[in-house]
């Protein structure tokens, strides 16, 4: 049994299935692709930690997190073990002490905790020769922000224009997009802040 390392590189909509996303994972130190596709409420998850977002109350994974610094649980990484009919099989390899614990989880859940605990997320050598695929060197170059283009999608459609309000009005927004919970609305108006840098 082999493990690669991967790294989260994009997050998308699926373009298999409406109402899903897909995350794409990307070989450490190689050219291989695993897109997986996730539901939309696992995809804010890993969003909205790997955007740095604070949301006013705890989302699920951030709850877990507090949990298992509280008791001294430390995440060391997560294994995508198995492919079983187009589904994804996970663990999460957690340490207690010198005590080591495998927890079995759902491949989203175990990203969107790893986003939060900054560890390491491998794959069976296997599962990656099977539903991997190469990355095309020509599309990397041309390859559009998913979530920006979402952004701009969502933008066009929206009542509200973001680009004519000052930066003291967006970071207001802002905040109340937060405290209200709405979490794509407070990612679009905070690539439009981005865009004002």
């Amino acid at each position: 049994m082999k493990k690669i390392e991967l790294d989260i590189i994009a997050l998308s909509h699926s373009v298999t299935q409406s109402h899903s996303f897909a995350v794409v994972l990307g070989e450490v130190g190689g050219t291989r692709r695993l897109p997986i596709v996730i539901g939309g409420f696992e995809a804010q998850a890993i969003a909205v930690a790997l955007d740095n977002m604070k949301p006013s109350r705890p989302l699920t994974h951030d709850l877990m997190k507090t949990m298992c610094d509280t008791f001294e649980i430390e995440l060391e990484y997560i294994f995508i073990s198995k492919l079983v009919d187009g589904v994804f099989y996970s663990n999460l390899v957690c340490k207690r002490g010198a005590e080591y614990f495998d927890i079995d989880s759902r491949t989203s859940d175990a990203l969107a905790l790893a986003v939060r605990f900054d560890c390491p997320i491998y794959v069976e050598e296997s599962i990656l020769l099977e539903a991997g695929v190469e990355a095309d060197p020509n599309e990397e170059a041309t390859l559009i922000d998913p979530q920006e283009k979402e952004t701009a999608d969502l933008a066009k459609s929206s009542a509200t224009s973001y680009h004519t309000m000052s930066v003291p009005e967006l970071q207001v927004e802002l905040k109340t997009a937060l405290d209200n919970e709405d979490y794509e609305l407070a990612a679009r108006i905070r690539d439009e802040l981005k865009h004002r840098k």
